[in-house]
């Protein structure tokens, strides 16, 4: 018996000692709890750093793209790879640089290929028409363009029509007359109405002046968008008692060309209350003219694109106003109407791309508008 009881004695000895070593190596029930709360913790902290870095979408663009995607109306089929080409003006400009992203980021969305060309500067427009000639010999299933003037891309577009390439013209228009003339064709344009931008900031402009003197600075003599944003602002300016159109001059879309204009017309008139630039290129040169001469305060200075570097100065206040509308829904409706062409689909009337005003009391409500 005594043997039985010691041997007994021994296993229940072994058996608390096997629980005891179990009971040590298994975590705590508050440890776990803890590493829970911690894991979500983490977990809610790089879903927010996710949702920070990721861009957050205007629900204006969306509302802007969804009318251009009506007015397109029938869509196209997505992910084919076709391959299509597009010419901007030079991406010298912010602007045409915007574009160019936006055509690329509107190409890998609807699963194409796109390659963007330009002139190498916003005046030489025969580069530009030579880069035209030269896509026309390539295999694209479908080019948009954007010319310098409603000229100098005729021939270009002769030679794409000759080849079988539907082509678009995007923004600034070209001569359809001069182009019928050649025994050439659009199959498609897509555009925004260059005498209402025009207008809009006039509008703008004279709410906030009331009266007195104003000036317009032009882009290129002849270009589609600096003659309808100059007779735009004009019709509107001249039409309010009390505001004075007393300068209307071309700077070429050049900054350094604007700063000169912008720096004379305050000397020539010190009593100005606003300068119209038909881009915000020259707009903010203007800007800075007026800044290096002290004559900023009081006079309002009003761009037309709402490229990044305006809505930046618009918050600083050193600029006071544009008028704009998103590249991306704009880039977006352009390959939606490329795809169509090239899938054989037809593009009737032109499609229009809405636009907004931009000025100091609203341009927060344009932050993730691109």
């Amino acid at each position: 018996m005594k043997k039985g009881k010691k041997q007994l004695l021994l296993l229940v000895m072994a058996l608390l000692a096997l629980a005891l070593l179990f009971a040590a190596c298994a975590p705590a029930a508050n440890d776990a709890t803890d590493d829970d709360a911690q894991q979500e913790e983490q977990n809610a902290e790089e879903q927010q750093e996710q949702q920070e870095t990721e861009p957050q979408v205007n629900a204006r663009v969306q509302e802007i793209e969804n009318e251009l995607m009506e007015q397109i109306g029938e869509m196209p089929q997505f992910n084919g790879g076709e391959n299509l080409g597009a010419l901007v003006i030079s991406l010298t400009n912010p602007y045409w640089v915007g574009m160019k992203e936006a055509y690329e980021a509107a190409a890998e969305q609807y699963g194409v290929n796109i390659e963007v060309m330009s002139a190498p500067t916003e005046g030489d427009k025969q580069s530009q028409l030579e880069t035209l000639q030269a896509m026309a010999l390539k295999d694209y299933d479908a080019i948009v363009f954007s010319p310098i003037e409603p000229f100098n891309l005729l021939p270009g577009i002769v030679a794409c029509n000759e080849n079988g390439i539907p082509v678009i013209n995007l923004g600034p228009g070209i001569n359809v007359d001069g182009l019928t003339d050649m025994g050439g064709h659009l199959d498609g344009r897509l555009t925004v109405d260059f005498a209402q931008q025009g207008e809009m900031a006039a509008t703008d402009i004279v709410a906030r002046i009331g009266s007195g003197k104003v000036a317009i600075i032009q882009g290129i003599s002849g270009a589609a968008q600096s003659e309808g944003r100059t007779e735009g602002a004009k019709k509107v300016f001249e039409a309010t008692d009390g505001v004075e159109v007393v300068s209307v001059q071309p700077a070429d879309w050049d900054s350094t060309t604007a700063y000169n204009v912008a720096a004379d017309l305050i000397q020539t008139h010190p009593d100005l209350k606003a300068i119209f630039c038909c881009n915000d290129v020259m707009a903010l040169a203007a800007s800075q003219a007026l800044m290096d001469a002290g004559a900023k305060d009081g006079v309002l200075i009003y761009g037309v694109d709402g490229t990044e570097e305006a809505k930046a100065a618009i918050k600083a206040g050193t600029m006071d106003g544009s008028i704009t509308y998103p590249a991306s829904a704009y880039a977006k409706a352009a390959v939606v109407m490329l795809l169509k062409l090239a899938q054989g689909m037809d593009m009737g009337d032109a499609v229009y791309c809405p636009l907004d005003a931009i000025n100091t009391d609203n341009v927060a409500e344009f932050d993730g508008y691109k």
